[in-house]
């Protein structure tokens, strides 16, 4: 990693689990990465991420999805499950870009990609209605299965250059 991505918090799964938390996040970075590496239960996941136990309908996100040869997109507004990134049973690996966390006059933005079945990718661009300052996240796949048991999370705080 680039010295200007520095390790806030790791969790490594000992047992399956539904979903992960990272709290308290710090303010003073300019951004956050999370990466996940690992897999779920069931085939076909795409990883949900809520910002500040917020449940309700204030997230957007538009999805593309490519397999070499065809792509396809799809998109959801004003919902409480925001997609981004992807896992499968098996070992796969999803990068979420979280940017200007911390400001306070500004929605949150985020954007990710991951790995899919049947050898595709998929990329998610994403918005969260609130300007409150992001200080906790948490990590849960859409179709309800666990991850698997050592599947990492990591969270890095990007540095301003």
């Amino acid at each position: 990693m680039p010295t200007t991505y520095e390790p806030i918090a790791t969790t490594t799964l000992g047992s399956a689990a539904a979903s992960v938390s990272f709290t308290s996040i710090s303010g003073s970075y300019t951004d956050l990465v999370i990466i996940v590496n690992g897999g779920t239960a069931a085939s076909d996941n795409s990883l949900v991420v809520r910002f500040n136990s917020d449940t309700g309908g204030n997230y957007s996100y538009t999805a593309i999805d490519g397999n070499g040869s065809s792509a396809s997109s799809y998109r959801e507004s004003n919902t409480s499950e925001p997609q981004a990134g992807s896992l499968s049973t098996g070992n796969n690996t999803s990068i979420i870009n979280i940017m200007n966390y911390a400001n306070t006059t500004t929605y949150k933005t985020y954007v990710a990609r991951g790995n899919a079945p049947a050898h595709r990718v998929r990329a998610f661009v994403g918005l969260w209605r609130n300007t409150a300052a992001i200080n906790s996240i948490t990590i849960q796949n859409n179709a309800g299965s666990n991850f698997t048991n050592v599947t990492t999370f990591t969270l890095y705080g990007i540095k301003a250059a």
